[in-house]
């Protein structure tokens, strides 16, 4: 796995062993196999997250007492090359409903093969998150931030 932080941007790699078309509906569709369950925005234990599949769709996360939290659009959808969303979260990790203020997750899948795919991750726009925004590039650019270790892991295991 790659990683780096420029001013803005945040951004990470990695290879699996699966061919793209499986590395792209894993990281979008299957996003609750892979996500860490800790990080979230509910008040509750998360039961479940869901990726809504087009543009204007939603990430959700979802409570085991029914509470949800709606804290992405999606950007672009493109499979299997492509898909971006919105972080849609302010510097006191609460939900921004203003986008302007939204930082973007960009993520492309780079066939290397047919059974073996390049994930390149980027955190991009950091900035609008407004003064302070540097805790937010920190906390997304930690090693507990942005890991593609455990979407490495688990896509290859199912």
């Amino acid at each position: 796995m790659t990683t780096g932080t420029d001013t803005t941007t945040v951004r990470r790699s990695v290879v699996v062993d699966v061919p793209v078309e499986r590395a792209f509906l894993f990281f979008t569709q299957d996003i609750g196999k892979w996500w860490d369950p800790n990080h979230h925005l509910l008040g509750e234990p998360l039961a479940e997250m869901v990726f809504e599949p087009r543009v204007g769709g939603s990430i959700i996360d979802r409570g085991v007492n029914g509470t949800e939290s709606r804290w992405s659009t999606v950007l672009a959808y493109d499979p299997p090359t492509h898909v971006a969303f919105s972080w849609s979260i302010n510097l006191q990790w609460q939900i921004e409903s203003d986008l302007t203020k939204a930082s973007e997750v960009h993520v492309t899948f780079t066939a290397q093969g047919e059974s073996r795919t390049l994930v390149e991750l980027e955190h991009r726009h950091l900035d609008r998150h407004g003064p302070g925004w540097e805790s937010m590039r920190d906390a997304v650019g930690a090693p507990n931030g942005w890991n593609l270790e455990p979407f490495a892991q688990a896509v290859i295991a199912v």
